[in-house]
């Protein structure tokens, strides 16, 4: 349920900082109400789509192995967490920048209030289907029942759109870095714990060797069905007892997590530095 929470709040709060951004800037425009609500109602649409996709595609490679096909998606939910926290970690505040030029184009009339639309639309539809494939991974690796999964959604739909919404009215002051600095914490765990997952998947279809199995055991402190260790696996993929390879694949994806949030930030530094040096011997 936590992790599930974590999965839809952080989305969820994206979507709606994009949205809210948008009404912000374009406030007592005629008809804009009309259009942001289409432009939510299409992206609930396309994330729909996206998630009757995943089950089918589920029932097309069914015949390539079970524990093959639930590495094969484990290991796509870890790649996407994995693009999501460096991508986020240089382009966010693009993003709120991108949406406030076009709402400021919608309202001074350089562009069309169909586009708040589009705007709108995309930015749910990116959102959705990325909570859309990160929880069937979160389903994959066990951590939470259906009942679960669902009450941890609804309560990411709650506390995302609550932050989202309060932050519109202007009644919450918390930096928004600190909120996306613990949930990009929190996202970069839980990638690890995916991906020993589907390296425990891919050691039952005999395709990897477990190194050791298992590397240590801790069940009798803390089991994995125990309330602290249910937690625990569903927010950084704890297991009391995991084979070495398991260790190998988590510790991996923290490093390259790590690293290429530290690259892209020194990448992003560099370019702007060029560019401003470039601007003033120009000038």
């Amino acid at each position: 349920m936590f992790s599930t929470a974590l999965i839809v709040f952080r989305e969820v709060l994206e979507a709606s900082l994009i949205i809210g951004l948008v009404a912000a800037a374009t406030r007592g425009m005629p008809g804009r109400g009309r259009w942001l609500g289409g432009g939510v109602l299409l992206g609930l649409l396309g994330s729909a789509a996206v998630a009757l996709s995943m089950e089918q595609i589920a029932r097309l490679a069914d015949g390539i192995g079970q524990e093959l096909l639930n590495a094969c998606i484990l290991g796509v939910a870890v790649l996407m967490l994995v693009w999501h926290n460096i991508w986020m970690s240089t382009h966010g505040q693009t993003l709120a920048a991108d949406a406030r030029i076009i709402a400021g184009d919608i309202r001074d009339g350089r562009r069309a209030l169909s586009m708040l639309l589009i705007v709108v639309a995309v930015a749910v539809l990116r959102e959705g289907a990325e909570s859309v494939l990160f929880l069937y991974g979160v389903a994959l690796s066990g951590s939470s029942s259906v009942g679960e999964m669902v009450m941890g959604a609804l309560l990411g739909i709650g506390g995302g759109a609550a932050v989202g919404v309060t932050l519109y009215l202007g009644l919450l002051r918390i930096p928004l870095r600190l909120f996306f600095t613990v949930t990009s914490l929190l996202v970069l765990l839980l990638a690890a714990g995916m991906a020993a997952q589907a390296a425990r998947f891919l050691v039952q279809a005999d395709l990897i060797p477990p190194l050791a199995s298992p590397l240590w055991d801790v069940s009798s402190v803390l089991p994995n069905q125990s309330a602290l260790g249910t937690v625990l696996h569903g927010l950084i993929g704890y297991d009391a007892s995991p084979s070495g390879i398991q260790v190998v694949f988590y510790i991996a994806v923290i490093v390259a997590i790590t690293a290429g949030v530290k690259w892209a930030k020194h990448s992003t530094s560099t370019t702007k530095t060029t560019a401003t040096l470039a601007a003033q011997h120009t000038s």
